[in-house]
């Protein structure tokens, strides 16, 4: 009873724990990709290596433990998997790193938190999420995401003061100048990073459709980095004419692809499958929040980014937005179980019934007879008796 017990707990919280480790692993995206702008590498260059060393980490496990289970490939699947691959290695991908070029890590974090919001409002419009606004979890939802959207307007809009808790007064000073000049453009960046929110809500959707259709998640992982890394090459060949444009070695033009590879793309792609499956699109965006968190802190120690009281305060707001949209879809969850439970119980009172022979003849012979009082009286009599046989057979 007790290993029942632990492993329903373990069931239920394993969406929970994939996205909050997924959200640690997400933040070296930012990281990485602001330090390798910093560096002057092509962002069309570094989405090639980066989508490229995702398929040649994950392709060995996709066909060694999916060659079994792999579904057949169909022309529907196959457009969908290259519609993905152009909506968020491609698309989502160029513009937010050109975005986090005119801004900063901490500051792209925090606009991508509009995704749970874009990700909702397509979800609904579509009718993968249903909205009774005479109900509790609805009306949490909404207004989970409204909030969440507002703590991420308001870090945009709002600053505050700046301070950096990791490096001294001096060296924040030193910095004020390049990071007062990246501000200027800050409407601009703001601009194309909810450009690539958009897309990337786009493909939250899509992914969440097609690992329906095709539930290999390793597998799928790997074709959509196959397919962005192939749209990407192309685009990257008419962006970057110049040899040296590609150029790659022992340091950050190696190390920066792989990890976002590997982690961002394949990883990320896998786990966000599976969690799709259990809660749906939603859910998994919802965790956005957390990146931005943790983005903020590893920006103040490793890039010496500023921390503003804007920002602090607006991810306290998305806190409490994203709690209040997970708590409407545990309840979306947990609505569901009863259902299915009752549905099983259903199913199990047949063969409750076949333990006695007498009552599977006398209950053939009363359905093929009129429904008289004196029928449904006998009816009623021969299940008590059979629930009565049932409970002593059981004791």
């Amino acid at each position: 009873m007790t290993n029942g017990r632990l492993k329903h707990l373990f069931t239920n919280a394993k969406p929970y724990i994939l996205m909050i480790g997924l959200q640690f692993g997400m933040a070296g995206n930012y990281i990485f990709g602001k330090e390798i702008l910093n560096h002057g590498m092509s962002r069309f260059v570094f989405i090639v290596y980066r989508n490229a060393m995702a398929v040649v980490a994950i392709a060995p496990f996709a066909l060694f433990f999916e060659r079994k289970s792999r579904p057949k490939m169909t022309l529907s699947i196959f457009l969908q998997i290259m519609v993905l691959g152009f909506l968020e290695p491609v698309f989502n991908q160029s513009f937010t790193y050109l975005g986090m070029k005119y801004t900063s890590a901490s500051f792209t974090s925090a606009i991508m938190n509009a995704v749970p919001s874009i990700t909702f409002v397509i979800a609904v419009f579509v009718r993968l999420e249903r909205v009774k606004f005479k109900e509790i979890r609805s009306q949490a939802k909404v207004f989970g995401t409204l909030v969440t959207f507002g703590g991420a307007l308001l870090m945009a809009i709002y600053k505050g003061p700046g301070f950096n808790i990791f490096h001294s007064a001096s060296t924040t000073q030193n910095q004020n100048g390049t990071q007062e000049s990246s501000h200027n453009h800050q409407t601009t960046g703001a601009l194309y990073i909810l450009m690539g929110c958009v897309a990337l809500s786009a493909f939250y959707i899509l992914q969440s459709v097609t690992v329906k259709k095709y539930p290999a998640e390793l597998s799928l992982a790997t074709l959509i980095c196959l397919a962005g890394g192939a749209q990407a090459t192309a685009v990257a060949l008419v962006a970057e004419r110049h040899s040296h444009a590609w150029a790659i070695g022992l340091d950050y033009r190696l190390y920066a692809p792989l990890y976002t590879g590997v982690v961002s793309s394949g990883i990320a792609y896998y786990v966000q499958g599976l969690v799709m499956q259990m809660r749906g699109p939603v859910f998994a965006t919802a965790f956005n929040p957390l990146c931005m968190i943790i983005v903020a802190g590893l920006g103040s120690f490793i890039l010496g980014e500023n921390l503003y009281l804007g920002s602090i305060i607006g991810a306290v707001i998305i806190a409490l937005g994203l709690y209040t949209v997970v708590w409407g879809k545990a309840k979306d969850y947990s609505k569901s179980d009863p259902k299915l439970a009752s549905s099983e119980d259903t199913k199990s009172l047949p063969i409750t019934s076949m333990d006695d022979p007498k009552s599977d003849i006398n209950s053939v012979n009363l359905e093929n007879q009129p429904p008289t009082n004196d029928r449904l009286e006998g009816l009623n009599k021969l299940e008590k008796e059979s629930e009565l046989y049932v409970t002593t057979e059981v004791y």
